[in-house]
């Protein structure tokens, strides 16, 4: 070096002596860089910018493969096994999809680490809903894995959609290994899905308690009977549009469901009184909540849930096409249904005066009642029942078109001093006609009327109404084209309580004089009024509104004849606490509203102006922009 340079040295001062410079040469910090400024070396201070682009080798260049990735499935399965906790695993499960699979495939007992000590069970408090395209079996691998770290699936919905979707047994396998604490699952329209998928879930998922099962027709009664065997837990069952599940999957629920407590079964071809009676007989004690829809069961059926239902509260009976009227007689008379509550009967041809009045007999604590489709039930079995159900306080008629007047009044001042609401809705076989009713006669305990879309009902049926309902607080009176101010007055007049909520829509023969009549005798007790449709009612409808309904919080004057002269009272008034106003199809209304509007705006969370075809787009969108609480229909 001396030589080259032309200076010479002692062999003392020699660059390199012979010995390391440095006690560790492979100290990072002793590493040197060039910089662009200089020519010489000195240790790093800083990172040093590049501006020099930087062009790799083909060797660089081509892709390497990670080691761990070469290893098989087997190897990585026996990996993944030994992970020490639940967060480890679900960081391993977002390397890739593969990784994911496998973990999802491994269950709770196949992990080779211990649980720590401060890691608590998973209670299963979270929830998770997949519908349509977004239900695949790899979504279902996440849940299961990433859910086992953050507390556990509760709750699973899966609705697959018109297309279909891509769910299969092996989506469900991976939430029956990963997630234990699950308590209810739904599954809606799934033809991918089978028995073998359900089985796993039986096997996994010991807790649950609740199971929803609609359109799965690759569902048969293997995979019932192993959820009723593994599932002690099981609460609430609904079966709906199987076509492969039958008796046998309700005998093998009846036998090892000891805690079943709500059932409802629809549209099930195969299920029949066999099932049911297997059911029945075998949770006598603890099924409370019964719901069948569209089966083919007999009388038999009825029979055995008249005598065995002694826990039920909740009954519903749909489309029961092969039951006659002697069923619904044994029913009454197996005095089994003693604490049964609520009853509901939908096209059920069975129905008729006798099975009614047994019905009422056999239920004394028969609280609610809804009669829907009956068509061969007629005065004389509504009288009887209303006779014999000494505890009924509300009671529902609709589209019975053999009901008549006498009927209706007749059941009225028969049902006892408990009947709190009566509703009469498309009941055609109602018309008018003079009843001789006893003076002293009254329903007291009424306070909720709805007589809806029955066409025949007129002044002559409100009036006597007027006479027998002294205490009404809910009315509802829409669709009666018939009645006019002077059948009405008298029922505002006669009501002691104070009316609460009036709805009259579709009512196009009353004015003005009754809608002030109503504000000024129950202004300080209404909260609700609908006028939809009232097409008479006009501007003076409204200032006797804003004058003497302080209380109003709900108003609908769709398709009446009001003005910004109107809605101007409306916002003037004093003491105004209105949250919802709908004022659909009032085409007289104009941008003059809007300052109105807007001031009404400072209670208002609903305004509909839908076909207000005056105002502008300009002035709803100064409405959107100034009213921030308020949602608007436009």
């Amino acid at each position: 070096m001396a030589k080259i340079f032309g200076f010479t040295l002692t062999e003392s001062e020699d660059f390199f002596p012979g010995a390391p410079i440095y006690p560790n040469p492979k100290d990072t910090s002793l590493f040197l860089s060039l910089d662009r400024r200089v020519d010489v070396y000195y240790p790093v201070r800083k990172r040093s910018r590049v501006s020099a682009p930087f062009v790799p080798s083909e060797e660089i260049l081509k892709k390497k493969e990670a080691s761990i990735e070469v290893l098989p499935d087997e190897c990585l399965f026996e990996i993944f096994r030994r992970l020490p906790d639940r967060e480890t695993r679900s960081l391993c499960a977002c390397v890739s999809k593969r990784w994911l699979m496998l973990l999802s495939s491994i269950g709770g007992n196949e992990f080779h680490s211990s649980k720590p000590k401060n890691e608590a069970d998973n209670d299963g408090c979270l929830s998770r809903n997949l519908e349509g395209k977004k239900a695949t079996d790899v979504r279902l691998a996440s849940i299961a894995v990433g859910t086992a770290s953050c507390g556990g699936l509760g709750k699973l919905s899966i609705r697959g959609g018109n297309h279909g979707c891509d769910v299969t047994n092996g989506g469900l396998k991976a939430v029956a290994y990963g997630c234990p604490s699950l308590k209810a699952i739904s599954l809606w329209n799934l033809s991918s899905i089978g028995d073998e998928g359900l089985i796993e879930i039986a096997k996994g998922c010991r807790l649950l308690e609740k199971l929803d099962l609609c359109q799965c027709p690759g569902i048969s009664n293997k995979a019932l009977l192993e959820l009723a065997k593994n599932c002690p837990n099981l609460t609430d069952i609904t079966i709906e549009s199987c076509a492969n599940i039958g008796n046998e999957s309700l005998q093998a629920i009846g036998q090892y469901c000891s805690n079943l407590k709500s059932i409802s079964i629809r549209d099930c071809p195969l299920i029949g009184d066999q099932g049911i009676v297997s059911l029945f007989s075998s949770t006598s004690y603890t099924l409370s909540k019964v719901k069948l829809q569209s089966l083919n069961v007999t009388d038999v059926s009825l029979a055995v849930i008249g005598h065995y239902g002694r826990a039920v509260t909740d009954l519903m009976l749909t489309g029961l096409t092969n039951v006659t009227e002697r069923g619904f007689w044994a029913m009454g008379n197996g005095h089994g249904l003693q604490k049964l509550q609520s009853f509901t009967l939908v096209s059920c041809h069975g129905v008729t005066d006798v099975g009614l009045q047994s019905i009422g007999k056999g239920c004394p604590n028969l609280r609610k009642f809804c009669l829907r489709k009956c068509s061969f039930l007629s005065d004389k079995g509504m009288i009887s029942f209303a006779q014999a159900a000494t505890s009924i306080e509300n009671l529902q008629l609709e589209e019975c078109h053999r009901i008549t007047q006498l009927g209706l009044f007749g059941t009225i001042l028969n049902c006892g001093a408990k009947l709190k609401a009566l509703s009469l809705v498309h009941c055609l076989g109602i018309k008018d006609s003079s009843l001789n009713l006893p003076s002293a006669s009254s329903c007291k305990s009424l306070q909720s009327l709805t007589i809806s879309n029955c066409p025949g009902f007129g002044n002559a049926s409100l009036s006597l109404l007027s006479k027998l309902c002294p205490q009404l607080q809910h009315v509802d009176l829409s669709g009666l084209n018939g009645i006019t101010d002077s059948g009405l007055l008298p029922l505002f007049k006669n009501c002691e309580a104070g009316l609460v909520k009036v709805n009259l829509s579709g009512c196009m023969n009353l004015t003005d004089k009754v809608i002030t009549s109503l504000t000024k005798l129950h202004g300080w007790t209404l909260e609700s009024l609908n006028l939809d449709g009232c097409l008479k009612i006009t501007d003076s409808s409204l200032v006797a509104i804003a004058e003497n309904c302080p209380l109003l919080n709900d108003l609908d004057v769709s398709k009446c004849r009001i003005t910004d002269f109107g809605v101007a009272a409306l916002a003037q008034a004093n003491q105004f606490n209105l949250q919802i106003l709908s004022m659909f199809g009032c085409s007289a209304l104009t941008d003059k509203s809007l300052l109105a509007l807007v001031k009404l705006g400072n209670s208002l969370l609903g305004l509909n102006l839908k076909h207000c075809n005056s105002i502008s787009t300009t002035s709803i969108e100064l409405l959107l922009a100034q009213l921030h609480r308020c949602d608007i229909l436009y």
